[in-house]
């Protein structure tokens, strides 16, 4: 699978500078990491979940978790947890017929003992799965959880299967135990490091915990308590001295029209530059300008990557992941091997500083980006690439 692998090859030819890589779940972590993208979330009750799988994969989705905790009912676990067993061995059989190839599946759970007892009952369908997701992750709780997964990796026979935490418990909300929660997770996940793929906010529960909710027209960073926990958590966690992890963004809960008390500020110049004016009505009319203002305060807080609850937010995520030419060209000059004792230069495109030392690990996180996202071409914009996407 490839970002943007649902585009024609004519068409990604006319959009990427730098193709996205191809990848499969066997790939390098640190690729799957970065590539994880719009993680799709899916109640796993829903009765044809195999055909939803290939439909979204056909809309270019290589992230999908499907859920047996919040999105359901407490009473409805093992009627969902039956629905996954049938409904994995479908898509087995469908991916065998044809040759192709599903998302990147993982699983959430709500218990330890849910993993290694869902792994044996998938059988010979359990290829078919990334790993899983653990919600509401404390040290605490960790251990066992990353146990489980270990123990679900051995009786399958699988090579690795992935741990994704979920960071959603009010001990990190609490201002007077998050240090000591956020170091015990960083002991933790530290233990587990080659299994650990990425770490989740789980933004909703952190909002439930003060009765708060943010509306279309404001993102997590404009809610100040939330914005705190993540400006710690990626403090902590997400170092790029090697001692980090990919944090993905919070979910977006918007997808219909609601009442707007402020002006939208999605510019209207690059649509009209392209001639889709229309495109940028109906993203303002769905309430996914929001949704791409928190996209790019996700990146520039530190976080790749973003939970979804609906199809239609998954391309928006892809677009605005892909790097420009411009920063494909600043960290390519950065980290040119004759530079590698620092220095300052002017950009190629003759508007900025790049000081080699200090912007080295943005650089080489931009190229980590394009491996998984692709380099636009000098003249593409995010319009361009929202719009090829949004055509399939």
């Amino acid at each position: 699978m490839r970002h943007f692998g649902h585009v024609s090859p004519a068409v990604r030819e006319n959009l990427f500078h730098q193709e996205p890589a191809e990848f499969t779940a066997a790939s390098p972590a640190r690729l799957l990491a970065a590539a994880l993208g719009a993680t799709l979330y899916s109640p796993a009750t829903r009765p044809k979940l195999a055909a939803d799988i290939r439909k979204q994969a056909d809309r270019g989705v290589v992230s999908m978790v499907l859920c047996l905790e919040d999105s359901i009912s407490d009473g409805d676990v093992a009627d969902a947890e039956d629905n996954l067993v049938r409904q994995f061995a479908d898509l087995d059989a469908l991916s065998a017929a044809d040759g192709t190839e599903p998302p990147l599946l993982f699983i959430r759970v709500r218990t330890p003992e849910q993993i290694p007892d869902l792994a044996r009952r998938l059988g010979s369908s359990a290829r078919l799965l990334a790993g899983f997701v653990l919600p509401k992750f404390t040290q605490s709780r960790g251990n066992a959880f990353l146990d489980a997964v270990a123990d679900a990796e051995q009786c399958t026979g699988l090579p690795r299967l992935y741990a994704m935490p979920v960071l959603e418990t009010p001990d990190l909300l609490h201002l007077e135990t998050r240090a000591e929660a956020l170091a015990g997770i960083s002991r933790t996940v530290g233990r587990h490091r080659d299994r650990v793929l990425a770490l989740r906010l789980g933004v909703t529960d952190f909002c439930s915990a003060y009765g708060l909710r943010r509306t279309p027209d404001m993102t997590a960073y404009d809610i100040q308590i939330v914005a705190g926990v993540i400006a710690d958590v990626v403090n902590v966690l997400s170092r790029a001295d090697g001692t980090g992890f990919t944090v993905t963004g919070p979910v977006w809960e918007y997808f219909r029209r609601q009442q707007r008390l402020f002006k939208p500020q999605l510019r209207r110049s690059p649509f009209l530059e392209e001639g889709v004016e229309e495109l940028r009505t109906a993203l303002i009319e769905h309430d996914l300008d929001g949704l791409l203002r928190e996209i790019e305060l996700d990146r520039a807080n530190g976080l790749l990557g973003k939970t979804c609850i609906h199809p239609a937010h998954t391309t928006p995520v892809h677009a605005l992941s892909v790097v420009s030419h411009e920063e494909f060209s600043d960290a390519q000059d950065i980290l040119r091997p004759e530079r590698g004792g620092g220095g300052v230069m002017r950009s190629a495109y003759t508007n900025k500083m790049n000081e080699v030392k200090p912007h080295r690990a943005w650089a080489e996180r931009t190229l980590q980006r394009a491996e998984a996202f692709g380099v636009a071409k000098e003249n593409v914009g995010f319009v361009d690439l929202l719009t090829a996407g949004l055509q399939v």
